[in-house]
């Protein structure tokens, strides 16, 4: 495009380069810079492909594994799981029903085991999965009843423990539930389930 033809393209209330405004300040565009237009053509094949791995960033050093319940020297008891007294916890009796109801659905097959994660421990979690994996391959298809809490029992042994049955109906016979709930860390968390 010659000069005369970028001067036409330029919109009629803008004056040309180098001209100046209606309120005298100078117009200079600035320069036009030509770079070459990138390759497109694909590679030949049988070329070896350059891979560029992404950077590694670490966020997080690696944290000790417990599984023998005593903190390794050198943890932080600052932040060890820390018991908590049944005052400052919610009533624990609603939670039970509601808890053993949840553990009923994830054996039957209506509801994912991962949403009681953050209520169980590891090891009630591990045993409520493996169960729900073979009562799904003895049942063999998901029923959709939901549970129903008939009744339920709690006593407190100890601050900050909570020993409950929970009589449940699970749209096909009554069941039996007995649980065990532990203060840790500002709520309550299931440390024993037995459902029969």
């Amino acid at each position: 495009m010659s000069a005369s033809g970028a001067a036409a393209a330029l919109p009629l209330d803008r004056p040309a380069e180098g001209q100046t405004s209606s309120s005298g300040a100078s117009t200079a565009l600035p320069a036009l810079r030509v770079v070459p237009a990138p390759r497109s053509e694909p590679k030949a094949l049988g070329a070896p492909v350059e891979r560029r791995r992404p950077p590694v960033i670490a966020l997080q050093g690696v944290l000790p594994l417990v599984l023998d319940g005593r903190l390794p020297s050198g943890v932080d008891p600052a932040v060890a799981p820390r018991p908590t007294a049944s005052s400052s916890l919610p009533d624990p009796e609603p939670l039970c029903g509601g808890l053993v109801v949840a553990a009923v659905e994830v054996l039957a097959g209506t509801r994912p085991a991962a949403q009681l994660l953050r209520w169980l421990t590891a090891d009630v979690y591990a045993g409520l999965q493996q169960r729900a994996a073979l009562a799904q391959r003895v049942r063999g298809r998901r029923r959709h009843a939901r549970a129903v809490v008939r009744r339920v029992v709690a006593s407190t042994p100890r601050d900050g423990v909570v020993e409950a049955a929970v009589v449940v109906w699970d749209g096909e016979r009554v069941r039996a539930a007995a649980l065990r709930l532990e203060g840790v860390d500002g709520r309550w968390r299931v440390t024993a389930l037995q459902i029969g």
